[in-house]
């Protein structure tokens, strides 16, 4: 029996990322996030506007989205609370957010230089995608739930991964039963444990030989 409910917030199930990005004094901010998707080589982000990370994307157009995986947990989680913007918003501060310039440092996770872009990689992420930002939209205006929401459209660049997650003797195929993203679901975190059903998308899409 189905009842109508009001969810706080939509989180069904996506993907954690952590968008590395570069701050005005030329140091590095990382924030997590938990709305992202990607069509082809183009990725989605929801960001609030009042984060830093949204005005260094505004500003310098690129980022790299890191994608953990499930096992770097307690890293992300040491980010949750923190802002790399002083001017917090009411909100934050109800939150119990604290402003800290030094979040690489204090997650323990290491800055690692890109190859095209000026925001570091995080070195212990399996998937890093350096991008160039195409377009900031607003998003949501017409809900009152929400503010100051930027869609970020991120065009990645380039692409490195664990050699691990991919399929033997392949650069263009990532093996679904050895990579284990970080899912957001609601409030809780969340692994993939294992495959349920093989998919009539994987005729389409498994590795031709030679690939």
């Amino acid at each position: 029996m189905h009842v109508v409910a009001e969810p706080g917030i939509f989180y069904l199930g996506t993907p954690v990322v952590l968008v590395s990005t570069r701050n005005p004094d030329g140091t590095a901010n990382v924030a997590p996030f938990s709305s992202a998707w990607w069509l082809g080589w183009s990725c989605m982000l929801g960001l609030n506007g009042s984060s830093q990370t949204a005005q260094n994307i505004a500003r310098e157009r690129q980022c790299v989205i890191n994608v953990p995986s499930a096992d770097l947990v307690g890293y992300v989680d040491r980010l949750a609370l923190l802002t790399g913007n002083r001017e917090m918003s009411q909100y934050k501060r109800e939150s119990g957010y604290r402003y800290e310039p030094d979040k690489f440092g204090v997650s323990g996770l290491t800055p690692v230089p890109a190859d095209l872009v000026n925001a570091p990689l995080v070195g212990e992420c399996p998937i890093q995608l350096e991008c160039t930002i195409s377009r900031i939209e607003p998003f949501g205006e017409a809900d009152p739930r929400i503010k100051s929401i930027k869609a970020v459209e991120a065009q990645v660049l380039r692409a490195h991964i664990d050699e691990h997650l991919l399929v033997p003797g392949s650069t263009k195929y990532i093996d679904p039963h050895r990579w284990k993203p970080l899912i957001m679901s609601f409030t809780e975190f969340f692994s993939l444990t294992q495959s349920i059903h093989p998919s009539l998308l994987a005729t389409i899409f498994a590795p031709k030989e030679g690939d």
